[in-house]
Protein backbone atom coordinates (compact mmCIF):
# COMPACT_ATOMS: atom_id res chain seq x y z
CA UNK A 1 0.00 0.00 0.00
CA UNK A 2 1.26 3.47 -0.92
CA UNK A 3 1.15 6.05 1.88
CA UNK A 4 2.78 9.30 2.90
CA UNK A 5 2.67 8.02 6.47
CA UNK A 6 5.47 5.64 7.40
CA UNK A 7 3.88 2.21 7.49
CA UNK A 8 4.74 -0.14 10.35
CA UNK A 9 7.02 -3.08 9.78
CA UNK A 10 5.07 -6.10 11.04
CA UNK A 11 8.36 -7.71 12.07
CA UNK A 12 9.11 -4.83 14.44
CA UNK A 13 5.81 -4.30 16.26
CA UNK A 14 5.88 -3.58 19.98
CA UNK A 15 3.72 -5.79 22.26
CA UNK A 16 0.54 -3.61 22.10
CA UNK A 17 0.84 -3.40 18.30
CA UNK A 18 1.50 -7.14 18.10
CA UNK A 19 -1.72 -7.87 20.05
CA UNK A 20 -3.78 -5.70 17.68
CA UNK A 21 -2.02 -7.21 14.67
CA UNK A 22 -2.95 -10.72 15.80
CA UNK A 23 -6.60 -9.71 16.28
CA UNK A 24 -6.78 -8.05 12.88
CA UNK A 25 -5.19 -11.05 11.18
CA UNK A 26 -7.65 -13.39 12.90
CA UNK A 27 -10.71 -11.47 11.66
CA UNK A 28 -9.52 -10.10 8.31
CA UNK A 29 -6.49 -12.09 7.27
CA UNK A 30 -4.53 -8.99 6.24
CA UNK A 31 -3.32 -5.67 7.58
CA UNK A 32 -4.40 -3.35 4.80
CA UNK A 33 -6.22 -0.09 4.48
CA UNK A 34 -6.53 2.20 7.47
CA UNK A 35 -5.18 -0.39 9.91
CA UNK A 36 -1.69 0.32 8.67
CA UNK A 37 -2.11 3.93 9.83
CA UNK A 38 -4.00 3.08 13.00
CA UNK A 39 -1.23 0.72 14.14
CA UNK A 40 0.68 3.86 15.15
CA UNK A 41 -1.96 4.13 17.90
CA UNK A 42 -2.61 0.55 19.02
CA UNK A 43 -5.50 1.58 21.25
CA UNK A 44 -7.28 3.32 18.37
CA UNK A 45 -6.51 0.38 16.11
CA UNK A 46 -7.92 -2.07 18.65
CA UNK A 47 -11.21 -0.22 19.09
CA UNK A 48 -11.56 0.55 15.38
CA UNK A 49 -10.87 -3.10 14.50
CA UNK A 50 -13.71 -4.27 16.72
CA UNK A 51 -16.15 -1.68 15.38
CA UNK A 52 -15.07 -2.39 11.82
CA UNK A 53 -15.50 -6.13 12.24
CA UNK A 54 -19.04 -5.54 13.48
CA UNK A 55 -19.88 -3.04 10.70
CA UNK A 56 -18.51 -5.31 8.01
CA UNK A 57 -19.50 -8.79 9.15
CA UNK A 58 -22.16 -8.70 11.84
CA UNK A 59 -24.91 -6.22 11.01
CA UNK A 60 -28.34 -7.19 9.73
CA UNK A 61 -27.44 -6.00 6.23
CA UNK A 62 -26.76 -8.34 3.33
CA UNK A 63 -23.24 -8.09 1.90
CA UNK A 64 -24.46 -6.27 -1.22
CA UNK A 65 -26.21 -3.69 1.00
CA UNK A 66 -23.26 -3.01 3.28
CA UNK A 67 -20.80 -2.89 0.38
CA UNK A 68 -23.05 -0.41 -1.41
CA UNK A 69 -23.07 1.75 1.73
CA UNK A 70 -19.27 1.62 1.86
CA UNK A 71 -19.03 2.66 -1.80
CA UNK A 72 -21.42 5.56 -1.24
CA UNK A 73 -19.16 6.80 1.57
CA UNK A 74 -16.06 6.28 -0.59
CA UNK A 75 -17.64 8.30 -3.41
CA UNK A 76 -18.70 11.13 -1.12
CA UNK A 77 -15.17 11.38 0.31
CA UNK A 78 -13.55 10.72 -3.09
CA UNK A 79 -11.53 8.00 -1.36
CA UNK A 80 -9.59 6.03 -3.94
CA UNK A 81 -8.15 3.61 -1.39
CA UNK A 82 -11.59 2.66 -0.08
CA UNK A 83 -12.86 2.24 -3.65
CA UNK A 84 -9.91 0.04 -4.56
CA UNK A 85 -10.58 -2.24 -1.60
CA UNK A 86 -14.38 -2.43 -1.77
CA UNK A 87 -15.37 -2.19 -5.45
CA UNK A 88 -14.28 -5.78 -6.21
CA UNK A 89 -16.10 -7.02 -3.10
CA UNK A 90 -19.25 -5.12 -4.09
CA UNK A 91 -19.15 -6.62 -7.57
CA UNK A 92 -18.78 -10.14 -6.14
CA UNK A 93 -21.69 -9.35 -3.80
CA UNK A 94 -23.98 -8.49 -6.72
CA UNK A 95 -23.57 -4.87 -7.81
CA UNK A 96 -22.84 -4.54 -11.52
CA UNK A 97 -19.84 -2.68 -12.89
CA UNK A 98 -22.24 -0.01 -14.21
CA UNK A 99 -23.88 0.41 -10.81
CA UNK A 100 -20.49 0.66 -9.12
CA UNK A 101 -19.34 3.28 -11.64
CA UNK A 102 -22.52 5.31 -11.11
CA UNK A 103 -22.03 5.25 -7.34
CA UNK A 104 -18.34 6.21 -7.72
CA UNK A 105 -19.27 9.10 -10.01
CA UNK A 106 -22.25 10.07 -7.81
CA UNK A 107 -24.65 9.68 -10.72
CA UNK A 108 -28.19 8.33 -10.42
CA UNK A 109 -28.15 4.56 -10.20
CA UNK A 110 -30.84 1.94 -10.78
CA UNK A 111 -30.67 -0.77 -8.17
CA UNK A 112 -32.22 -4.23 -8.15
CA UNK A 113 -34.67 -3.75 -5.27
CA UNK A 114 -36.71 -1.06 -3.57
CA UNK A 115 -34.83 -1.87 -0.36
CA UNK A 116 -31.46 -1.14 -2.00
CA UNK A 117 -32.88 2.08 -3.45
CA UNK A 118 -34.09 3.15 -0.01
CA UNK A 119 -30.78 2.29 1.69
CA UNK A 120 -28.96 4.23 -1.02
CA UNK A 121 -31.23 7.26 -0.54
CA UNK A 122 -30.83 7.19 3.26
CA UNK A 123 -27.03 7.09 3.04
CA UNK A 124 -26.93 9.84 0.42
CA UNK A 125 -29.17 12.09 2.52
CA UNK A 126 -27.14 11.44 5.66
CA UNK A 127 -23.87 12.22 3.91
CA UNK A 128 -25.29 15.27 2.11
CA UNK A 129 -27.00 16.97 5.04
CA UNK A 130 -25.62 15.11 8.07
CA UNK A 131 -29.24 14.27 8.93
CA UNK A 132 -32.13 12.15 7.76
CA UNK A 133 -35.48 13.88 7.28
CA UNK A 134 -38.65 12.66 8.95
CA UNK A 135 -40.17 11.00 5.88
CA UNK A 136 -37.11 8.99 4.86
CA UNK A 137 -36.43 8.18 8.51
CA UNK A 138 -39.92 6.76 9.01
CA UNK A 139 -39.63 4.74 5.78
CA UNK A 140 -36.25 3.44 6.95
CA UNK A 141 -37.63 2.37 10.31
CA UNK A 142 -40.55 0.59 8.59
CA UNK A 143 -38.21 -1.30 6.26
CA UNK A 144 -35.07 -1.76 8.38
CA UNK A 145 -36.35 -1.42 11.94
CA UNK A 146 -34.76 0.77 14.56
CA UNK A 147 -31.74 -1.53 14.83
CA UNK A 148 -31.25 -1.40 11.07
CA UNK A 149 -31.31 2.39 11.08
CA UNK A 150 -28.74 2.49 13.88
CA UNK A 151 -26.55 0.01 12.00
CA UNK A 152 -26.87 1.98 8.74
CA UNK A 153 -25.68 5.14 10.51
CA UNK A 154 -22.91 3.11 12.17
CA UNK A 155 -21.66 1.73 8.85
CA UNK A 156 -21.71 5.17 7.24
CA UNK A 157 -19.93 6.68 10.25
CA UNK A 158 -17.27 3.99 10.54
CA UNK A 159 -16.45 4.04 6.84
CA UNK A 160 -16.30 7.85 6.95
CA UNK A 161 -13.51 7.41 9.52
CA UNK A 162 -11.85 4.89 7.20
CA UNK A 163 -12.13 7.29 4.25
CA UNK A 164 -10.75 10.21 6.22
CA UNK A 165 -7.82 8.09 7.40
CA UNK A 166 -7.02 6.85 3.90
CA UNK A 167 -7.37 10.35 2.42
CA UNK A 168 -5.37 12.15 5.14
CA UNK A 169 -2.42 9.84 4.70
CA UNK A 170 -2.87 9.44 0.92
CA UNK A 171 -3.20 5.68 1.29
CA UNK A 172 -4.10 3.56 -1.71
CA UNK A 173 -3.03 0.43 -3.50
CA UNK A 174 0.32 0.97 -5.18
Amino acid sequence: MKSRLPLPDVNRLDPPQQAVYQSIMATRGNLSGPFLAWMHSPELASHAEKLGAFCRYQTGFALVESEMLILIVAARFRCIGEQQIHEPIAEQAGLSADQIAAIREQRPVRLATARLEMIHALAEELLESNRIGDGPYEEGVRELGVRGMVELVGIVGYYSLVAMTLNAFDMRMA
